[in-house]
């Protein structure tokens, strides 16, 4: 069937239409986040949490890849119910949840309250705007009607901007400027049915396949756990991730038993022209050994100058491909029906 019938009978809820007005998003994200006049001050902190759970959490991990080599206080990515013990009133703790009624990021909310800690909240609603209203914790307050993983701009960029503001890291027009003009150069050439499609391309690449998405742990870890989220949640497949070098000493071991599964397995390289060059050596070396138990392996680079061009570079060619995987699965992308049954399923036990 035709790429245009599949999605004209598939895409019952617009995804397409969302993934390809991303560029807008982006730039609209960048306007919210220059609004907000509340800021940090970093002499007062000594480490930054971003609580979240799935699209809500990616964001931080995308943050701290590009503030990577600027941020200097440790900062990470909390999923789940509980905060860690040192966190007190020194720490600025980003409670995200798009929905603003996550369970494991309102828990952390209110740990965060208790224990004194300086809070921004990201949410489009919910009780977690509510909550953050009514007691005059400062609040980015986003867009709701979508999914959140189709929110990702979001639930990033206004971020990026509040702690550039309060110089936990330089402030960069520039390359704002440029991640938003090469999204919008990248959304025509995606929205192409063509075979000049390089999503579509991939997408043909994956089908009947398991992706399995490689990259270094220089820059592209939060790309690649996207990835692995999208193919998920929109294509309905298994997807898995991992990091050179850690994967190095495990699981390239793996790739030994079961020969009529490894020739359903994906590989998929995500490259950037910074990769520690240990890690460039690691991969070409693995490519060689892993090549002859399984199929060759895709290898993607990143486009763009500025660290934050080159990330939503792939993140966006991912995200389009697993659009159109899911038009070849022949499958509704945006449902998540497995989700909302447990969801479902935790409301009763309330």
């Amino acid at each position: 069937m035709e790429l245009a019938k599949l999605i004209s009978q598939y895409d019952q809820n617009n995804m397409l239409k969302l993934l390809l007005s991303f560029p807008d998003q982006f730039a609209d994200a960048y306007e919210i986040g220059t609004s907000y006049e509340f800021a940090a001050s970093p002499e007062k902190i000594r480490n930054i949490i971003f609580s979240g759970m799935g699209g809500s959490a990616i964001g931080g991990d995308i943050i701290i890849s590009y503030l990577n080599d600027e941020l200097k206080i440790p900062t990470f990515v909390n999923r789940g119910y509980s905060l860690p013990k040192f966190i007190d009133r020194s720490s600025l703790v980003i409670v995200s949840s798009f929905s603003g009624n996550t369970e494991e990021s309102l828990n952390c909310f209110e740990q965060a309250k208790d224990r004194g800690a300086q809070i921004v909240c990201v949410t489009s609603g919910g009780k977690l705007k509510k909550e953050a209203t009514s007691q005059e914790i400062p609040l980015i307050s986003i867009p709701g009607g979508m999914p959140p993983r189709c929110a990702l701009g979001y639930l990033t960029i206004p971020v990026l901007v509040f702690l550039m503001k309060s110089g936990f890291a330089k402030f960069s027009t520039d390359d704002f400027e440029e991640a938003k003009n090469l999204l919008k150069q990248k959304a025509a050439d995606y929205a192409s049915p063509s075979l000049e499609n390089n999503a579509y391309q991939l997408a043909q690449k994956l089908y009947h396949k398991i992706p399995i998405i490689y990259s270094t742990n220089d820059m592209l870890f939060a790309v690649a756990m996207r990835w692995k989220g999208q193919f998920s949640e929109n294509a309905k497949v298994l997807a898995f991730a991992n990091f050179f070098p850690e994967l190095n000493h495990n699981e390239i071991v793996g790739w030994e038993k079961l020969p009529d599964i490894l020739t359903k397995l994906q590989i998929i390289y995500l490259h950037d022209k910074d990769d520690f060059s240990r890690n460039q050596a690691r991969m070409d070396i693995t490519k060689s050994i892993l090549e002859k138990v399984t199929n060759s392996i895709i290898e993607l680079s990143t486009e763009g100058v500025s660290r934050l061009a080159r990330i939503f570079s792939l993140i966006y060619l991912g995200d389009m491909s697993s659009f159109y995987l899911a038009m070849l699965n022949q499958v509704d992308p945006t449902p998540i029906e497995k989700i909302q049954l447990l969801k479902d399923q935790l409301q009763k036990l309330n």
